[in-house]
């Protein structure tokens, strides 16, 4: 059986956002088994797993990421603000699909995994994420 639905995140400003609950919430009941599968239907946030217990994990993404994809003049692709390329790249780094296995009714992640929305954009607007559930 199959379950999908559609969700829309309201902006969030730039940074990495623990969305473990509202994705949980959405879902309603999971079944005894299965595969829970996320799609973010954008090219300039990403969506990852990882810890959700200390903040300053959030902190250090930002950090590193602007490290490996730093803003700056050396894009050709500008139409849409300085942030926009490296917001495009880092994208593609992370990604923009997830799959957690279901197990007992609940998302199988570990102690301290969480689903994070990582919003690469000075000012990002509002994010679509289909949720697709295989049992």
């Amino acid at each position: 059986m199959i379950k999908q639905l559609e969700i829309t995140l309201p902006p969030c400003k730039r940074g990495y956002h623990l969305i473990t609950n509202i994705i949980l919430k959405e879902c309603g009941e999971l079944p005894e088994k299965g595969l829970l599968n996320l799609f973010l239907k954008h090219c300039s946030a990403a969506i990852t797993i990882n810890e959700n217990a200390d903040p300053s994990v959030r902190k250090d993404f930002e950090t590193i990421m602007n490290r490996i994809v730093p803003e700056g003049s050396y894009y050709s692709h500008t139409t849409e603000g300085t942030d926009d390329m490296p917001a495009h790249i880092k994208s593609s780094l992370l990604g923009c699909s997830l799959t957690i296995p279901i197990t007992n009714k609940k998302l199988n992640l570990g102690t301290w995994q969480g689903i994070y929305l990582c919003e690469f954009r000075n000012y990002g607007s509002s994010r679509e994420i289909t949720i697709t559930i295989f049992s």
